[in-house]
Formats: C-alpha cells, sequence, structure tokens
C-alpha cells in the first residue's frame, strides 16, 4: 500500500472523493496507487495538498515503510 492510498482511506475517501478533490481522473489515482503511473508534478502537488502531506514524493512510497535513522 502506498502512502496516498494510506492516505486517502485515513480521511474515509474513496478514490472518486480523492480524485474529485484533486483534479485528477479517478483511473489515474487507481494506476498511481497500484505503482502503474507516476503522476505529473502539478498532479502530485494538488494530490498532496489535498491530503495536507508536505513533501509530495512521500505519497508515492511504500506505507508501511520505515524512516530510515542517522
Amino acid at each position: 500500500m502506498t502512502r496516498l492510498q494510506e492516505e486517502r482511506r485515513r480521511r474515509g475517501w474513496t478514490q472518486l472523493d480523492l480524485a474529485y478533490h484533486a483534479r485528477v481522473q479517478p483511473s489515474e489515482i487507481s494506476k498511481i496507487e497500484n505503482g502503474r503511473l507516476r503522476p505529473y508534478p502539478g498532479q502530485l502537488a494538488r494530490l498532496a495538498r489535498v491530503l495536507g502531506v508536505i513533501e509530495p514524493d512521500a505519497l508515492l512510497e511504500d506505507a508501511d515503510r520505515q524512516p530510515v535513522s542517522a
């Protein structure tokens, strides 16, 4: 599961809900969540903004990935 999917589910949103709020095609949300499509920078920025994520690229990471400690 990507962080995008995790954040979407945390809000109780469907893929259609997220697509509406971020102005992205619903089919693209599915492809992005399944790793079959890398979103354009503008799409990724909108997704991050509506989900309240500061680092847009973090949305594409695995949700269970643990941060590396220094």
